[in-house]
C-alpha cells in the first residue's frame, strides 16, 4: 500500500518485526501493517498536538550549563540524532534494532513510567534488559567515560538512577503501571500494539468509518 510505504518507510521490515512478536506469544492479537500505519499517524498527531508529553519533566534540571542549554528541546534534538538516541522516521519503534533502543533509553529523557514502553520492546530480546541495566549502572557509577555527557543529554536529575530502578523492577516482575497506563498506547508498547490491532484492518474500512465519523487519527475507532 502506498500510504503504508510513505508512513512506515520499510513496511517489509515492519511485517518481519510483527511476525517475531506474534511468534513470541506475548500479545493476544498482532496488528497488521495497515493498523501499524494508523498507529504511526496517531503518534504524528501526538508530536504535533501533544508535544508536551514528550521530553519534558517536572523534575529539576541538572546544574551544569550544558544540561540547562539542552533543556531547550530544539537545541537538544541534533545531539540526540548524533547520539543515535532517537530515530525520527521510526515512529513505531519496530524498525529500531536492539542497540538503537538501548541508546534511546540511555540518551533520551523518559518521564515517570515512560521507560516501560521501551523495556517491553527489549523484553522480547534475550539479554537486552540485562544489558541496558548494566550500561545505565555504568553511567550512574561513572564507569562509562561519557557519563557526564549522557547525564546532561537527559537533562533532568536522577534520570539514570530512575532508569536502573525501572529496569530492575521490570526484571523482578514488579508492576510499574496503573491500570489506566497499561491501556495507554503512549506508555505501554503492548498497549500500543493492542490499540493498533483494534483499528480498521484495511484502508477501505478506515475510509468508510472516517466518512461515518467513527474514526479519527487522534483517537482511532469509536464505538
Amino acid at each position: 500500500m502506498l500510504v503504508s510505504k510513505l508512513v512506515l518507510l520499510q513496511p517489509d521490515k515492519i511485517e518481519a518485526a510483527l511476525a517475531r512478536i506474534a511468534a513470541s506469544g506475548r500479545v493476544r492479537r498482532t496488528p497488521n501493517t495497515w493498523q501499524i500505519t494508523l498507529g504511526v499517524l496517531r503518534m504524528w498527531h501526538r508530536m504535533f498536538f501533544r508535544s508536551e508529553t514528550v521530553g519534558y519533566s517536572l523534575d529539576p534540571v541538572r546544574a551544569p550549563l550544558r544540561a540547562k542549554l539542552l533543556a531547550f528541546r530544539p537545541l537538544r534534538f541534533p545531539f540526540l540524532l548524533l547520539e543515535k538516541a532517537v530515530a525520527p522516521l521510526d515512529f513505531s519503534g519496530l524498525l529500531s534494532e536492539r542497540e538503537r533502543v538501548i541508546r534511546h533509553l540511555l540518551g533520551a529523557h523518559h518521564d515517570k513510567n515512560q521507560f516501560v514502553y521501551d523495556l517491553e520492546m527489549l523484553s522480547l530480546q534475550e539479554g537486552a534488559l540485562e544489558e541496558v541495566r548494566r550500561r545505565a549502572k555504568d553511567v550512574v557509577d561513572a564507569r562509562d567515560p561519557r557519563h557526564a555527557y549522557l547525564r546532561d543529554l537527559c537533562v533532568y536529575e536522577r534520570y539514570h538512577e530512575n532508569l536502573v530502578g525501572a529496569v530492575e523492577a521490570y526484571l523482578a516482575g514488579v508492576e510499574q503501571l496503573s491500570d489506566a497506563e497499561k491501556r495507554d498506547p503512549d506508555v505501554s508498547f503492548f498497549a500500543y500494539l493492542a490499540w493498533c490491532a483494534a483499528q480498521p484492518a484495511t484502508p477501505e474500512e478506515t475510509w468508510s468509518l472516517l466518512r461515518r465519523r467513527r474514526y479519527s487519527i487522534a483517537n482511532g475507532i469509536s464505538a
